[in-house]
């Protein structure tokens, strides 16, 4: 187990590595011109030298490239060229936002799709699961943009119930992490970007739970329960989910570290102030700095989960150990 353990966060270091990697090497070489949005076509020659020469950028790209592993080793990601503060301090203000849209959403999805998968396996041929599975697979192949924009025009332009985009109404700010917690004006911002992730991500426990289920209830203690007497009820619900639930809670792990790259688009649609909300307006700038963080940021936490979800499943299922020792 030991062995394992070390494998992993070597291969977590080697990804994080070369993700860090390629995207200084995307971000350098793609177009734009990054000196356009804090160089003043007033400025002389001398002035927009000094400019360049304090943000790093009249250095070797290969000079670069080593200062920046330096300083990412000591926890520094630079200053951001748009918002001439620390990369850390813009990335630590978007990441509550985030954090909350995520786990609020993958907690309703997988709440919701560990019962329904349930109970649509208890329900196998008849008219629930009919229904449940065409619109389980649908949710999980709309695309986020798509059913936020859905979500968007019935509950808020047409209904007007729920606000258009942003995390607080005009004139509010938003608080402490607690303060968050306890707003009702940040939940009302917080609901449709919620509820659409929660759409797209619902799919997948719901049909993970479904077909688990319905391995476990071929397995040959189903059976035994089932000569004991026990309630069809009470086998699946008591003793096949129980046992289903392994993958449902490694996927978790995954989705937890996937919904935050795919914030993205939900954080784009609705306005939202997250990393994803940063990733896309740093792009648009050319801002360096705070766009690698923000991926660097969303890497690291993908891969940290992956790393976690692999290692629960092995200490979960001594089997997997045993395949990894041989």
């Amino acid at each position: 187990m030991t062995r394992h353990l070390l494998e992993r966060l070597g291969h977590l270091l080697l990804v994080l590595w070369a993700v860090t990697t390629l995207t200084f090497v995307m971000f350098r070489t793609m177009p734009g011109d990054p000196t356009l949005n804090f160089v003043s076509p007033e400025f002389s020659e001398d002035m927009r030298a000094a400019m360049l020469h304090s943000f790093g950028l009249d250095k070797p790209l290969w000079q670069q490239y080593l200062i920046y592993l330096f300083n990412i080793l000591h926890g520094d990601f630079g200053i951001s060229f748009l918002q001439k503060r620390p990369v850390t301090d813009v990335l630590l203000e978007a990441l509550p936002n985030t954090a909350l849209l995520t786990l609020v959403s993958l907690v309703l999805a997988y709440a919701i799709g560990i019962v329904a998968g349930a109970f649509l396996a208890f329900k196998r041929g008849g008219v629930a699961e009919a229904i449940g599975i065409p619109l389980a697979l649908a949710s999980r192949a709309a695309p986020e943009f798509w059913l936020g924009m859905l979500l968007l025009a019935a509950f808020a332009f047409n209904l007007g119930w729920f606000p258009t985009g942003g995390a607080a109404s005009p004139g509010a700010e938003i608080g402490s992490f607690w303060d968050r917690l306890v707003s009702v004006d940040y939940w009302r911002h917080l609901f449709l970007p919620a509820l659409t992730l929660t759409l797209f991500l619902l799919g997948l426990p719901l049909l993970l739970m479904r077909a688990t289920m319905l391995d476990v209830l071929g397995e040959e203690f189903i059976v035994m329960a089932r000569m004991k007497g026990l309630s069809r009820w009470s086998i699946t619900m008591r003793h096949a989910a129980r046992n289903a639930l392994l993958p449902v809670a490694t996927a978790f792990a995954l989705g937890l570290g996937q919904s935050i790259g795919g914030n993205v688009v939900v954080e784009t649609v609705f306005s939202w102030p997250g990393i994803g909300r940063v990733l896309v307006d740093a792009v648009q700038g050319s801002d360096y700095p705070l766009a690698e963080g923000a991926f660097i940021m969303i890497a690291f936490v993908l891969v940290l989960m992956n790393t976690i979800a692999d290692l629960a499943y092995a200490a979960l299922d001594p089997r997997v150990s045993v395949r990894a020792r041989r």
